[in-house]
């Protein structure tokens, strides 16, 4: 299995988006527990330069809040980040808890042509906002890419990744969203920052 942050999709973010990933402080984190020696996903972050946002700090957490999803997927959310760029940034984990290997859904990408067309994502996940009355989606770069995790495609029987969505952000005094990804549970988080 390979998590790819693509190069594009960071190109295509402002300059405060750049800062904000180096923020969240993915360069050299570990956190992957017994799979160490097998973390794929991280390989092909570093070859990249710049910044990759990333859950990794996030995984020794308290959740905030987890989306039971089909087959015994499960998303933990660890941090909702509210930046000074104008975005939130949504980062976690996506846990396969079911006892054999999982296919992740293709529904996660969404039904977005342009974003479903740079491969299987988190590209459907949405923030709602009920007080607001409004709904977030995920962010693209200028091609159309979805920042969020992408190259998703099987988890073994107790794999954990990391995982990140960015979104638009809410007015500064609405803390209170929900997160939703298709195929898994809505659940409520907090903004902070």
């Amino acid at each position: 299995m390979s998590i790819r942050f693509t190069a594009k999709a960071r190109r295509g973010m402002v300059a405060l988006t750049v800062a904000a990933g180096l923020a969240l402080g993915v360069a050299g984190c570990g956190g992957g527990g017994d799979n160490d020696d097998k973390s794929s996903p991280s390989a092909p972050a570093s070859k990249d330069s710049g910044s990759k946002p990333s859950a990794q700090e996030g995984q020794a957490k308290t959740p905030l809040a987890e989306l039971k999803g089909t087959d015994g997927l499960l998303l933990q959310i660890t941090s909702a980040q509210r930046d000074a760029g104008g975005f939130v940034t949504v980062s976690g984990s996506l846990k396969n808890d079911g006892g054999e290997s999982v296919a992740i859904p293709a529904q996660t990408s969404g039904d977005e042509t342009e974003v479903i067309k740079h491969g299987q994502s988190l590209g459907g996940a949405t923030l709602v906002d009920s007080k607001g009355k409004k709904r977030y989606y995920v962010l693209r770069d200028t091609d159309g890419r979805p920042l969020t995790t992408t190259g998703l495609t099987t988890l073994e029987a107790g794999q954990k990744l990391p995982v990140f969505m960015q979104f638009p952000a809410p007015p500064a005094d609405t803390t209170d969203v929900a997160v939703q990804l298709p195929t898994f549970a809505s659940a409520p988080i907090k903004i902070s920052g």
